[in-house]
């Protein structure tokens, strides 16, 4: 039976009454029978059920609000990325949520942890009014085990009403779509989108906010185990392989999307994951191939046949950004335990869209501090509102929408990790060779095959014995060769046709390292600063 708290710890205790029926901590098969019978989505024909998110395919990075309040003033890191509401703003949207939830006649609730680490994770309470949303939520955080659920405590709240709409006049945002962030007041609001992905990244930013002050370093990446307990990070934004990466039929998964590094741990803030569907390989990808055949498995804008069932993961007519969501030992391979040993490695993916990048080098913590804070790739068609195709960006410590505190914070808790660890990073180039993408571009997405081949030598270690050079533009070592990649693709510069065409347009990028690490000058040392590529 579902678990439903005491009149203590219930929805109105929390002050939100309501007079819905309420769904408290329902498993995988009954919310998929009550997302069948109220329409939400279709089952497919091996099993998975498939859901539209309608507008919003993608996370609406314009529409994220934080209560600005005396508490928040001083600790977040307020600009483009994270932008202002007052409280008297926060309070009428509030008050308006709770008027919708009021107003429902069926609500969703489950009680879950954010954080596989005991001493580490947060308690959340997540509210939905779609039966699929409360299993996808249920689905990407930790379930708690039964017993822990009656007298469950909530230390934050997320409500999730697709069907609200956000006032600008009175709510203080842009339009009808909002994520309102209340870090005081432990409460995070979102309303006009259907896409789920809103509701974990808004767990993923409460312990970004959180761990620091515990000196514990949050990290948008994955990371798995080897066979001789060496733990590997795999640091990327949404497109640059760290899901498909991470997946190793060799290694031990811990988790695809994010996680803690403590002093004696990386722990998993998830029990799920969340990967792109669109064109996923059964050649390449055949561990997470084979979870959108399975019970369980929900997949957001996958087209999907109404009479045969039968799913198309190649037709993005619904959404270049299409995603599967499953629980994490739906990969043979995961941990039992959504941990593993602090790491030995730091793989920083980047989709580099100019193809300037080797495929792999390796840097120093000084260079690792620097490339992190940079966030350098390309935004992948989908994954945002209103990118169309390839575009390079720099995203601060590769996850700056989910980054509430200054990026230094994070900078300087990683670069101090990797010193005090003697841990080797890398820099993986999952992007473009022989010459730029998009309209008019010559190159050509970088092989996973060769990234797989590379990614092996440094983890196994025999990279780092390899004969190197130094880069000319930016300074990080480069291996010279690598058993049974080709030698010609770890030098960027001779896979291209054009030399003077590489040189004008790693000329160009350098430049763009340059002017968008000003912002940091005055929050690192010289050394940092020193890492920095050099202007010809």
């Amino acid at each position: 039976m579902p678990v439903s708290p005491n009149s203590t710890h219930g929805l109105a205790a929390q002050g939100f009454p309501t007079s819905a029926r309420q769904h408290w901590n329902l498993g995988t098969a009954p919310l998929i029978e009550l997302a069948i019978t109220r329409h939400e989505g279709l089952l497919s024909k091996d099993g998975a059920f498939v859901v539209e998110t309608g507008q919003h395919t993608g996370r609406s990075a314009n529409d994220k609000f934080i209560v600005r309040d005396a508490v928040t003033e001083d600790a977040i890191w307020w600009g483009k990325t994270n932008k202002a509401i007052s409280p008297a703003q926060f309070a009428a949207l509030k008050a308006d949520f709770a008027a919708a939830l009021a107003a429902r006649d069926t609500l969703f609730v489950q009680d879950l942890f954010g954080g596989s680490q005991p001493e580490n994770r947060v308690n959340v309470r997540v509210i939905t009014e779609l039966a699929w949303h409360s299993l996808f939520i249920r689905t990407l955080l930790v379930r708690p085990h039964a017993a822990a659920l009656a007298d469950f405590l909530p230390e934050y709240t997320i409500i999730d009403l697709p069907s609200f709409k956000a006032d600008p006049s009175r709510h203080g945002c842009r339009s009808e779509t909002i994520v309102g962030v209340d870090f005081e007041g432990k409460l995070i609001l979102i309303g006009g989108t259907a896409y789920a992905g809103e509701m974990k990244k808004s767990v993923f930013s409460i312990l970004n906010y959180l761990l620091p002050l515990k000196g514990v370093m949050p990290m948008h990446c994955s990371a798995n185990i080897g066979p001789k307990g060496d733990t590997a990070v795999f640091f990327g934004l949404s497109g640059t392989g760290k899901t498909t990466l991470s997946a190793d039929a060799s290694r031990t998964l811990i988790g695809d999307d994010e996680h803690g590094w403590s002093d004696t741990a990386v722990f998993n803030f998830e029990g799920g994951c969340y990967a792109k569907a669109i064109r996923l390989s059964e050649e390449a990808e055949p561990e997470i191939y084979a979870t959108t055949r399975r019970f369980g498995t929900v997949l957001e804008n996958v087209v999907i046949d109404p009479v045969t069932r039968v799913i198309d993961l190649d037709d993005n007519r619904l959404a270049e950004n299409s995603r599967a969501s499953y629980p994490i030992d739906f990969i043979p391979n995961a941990s039992a335990d959504n941990l593993g040993p602090v790491p030995d490695n730091v793989i920083m993916l980047t989709a580099d869209a100019f193809g300037i990048l080797p495929p792999i080098s390796r840097l120093t913590p000084d260079q690792a501090m620097y490339h992190f804070l940079s966030g350098y790739t390309a935004r992948v068609a989908g994954t945002e509102i209103g990118v169309t195709e390839p575009d390079a960006t720099f995203s601060t410590c590769f996850g700056a929408p989910f980054m509430p505190r200054h990026p230094s914070v994070y900078g300087n808790l990683l670069k101090e990790r990797i010193a005090k660890g003697g841990v080797d990073v890398w820099l993986v180039n999952t992007g473009w060779t022989g010459g730029g993408a998009g309209t008019g571009g010559t190159g050509t997405r970088m092989p996973i095959k060769v990234t797989r081949a590379l990614l092996n030598a440094a983890l196994d270690g025999s990279l780092a014995a390899s004969e190197f050079r130094t880069d000319e533009n930016f300074g990080f070592q480069v291996p010279v060769s690598v058993p049974g990649v080709e030698p010609r693709i770890l030098n960027p510069r001779e896979t291209w046709a054009d030399k003077a065409a590489y040189d004008a347009k790693a000329k160009a990028l350098v430049g763009m390292f340059i002017a968008n690490f000003a912002q940091f000058a005055d929050h690192v040392d010289a050394g940092v600063m020193e890492s920095a590529p050099k202007a010809a």
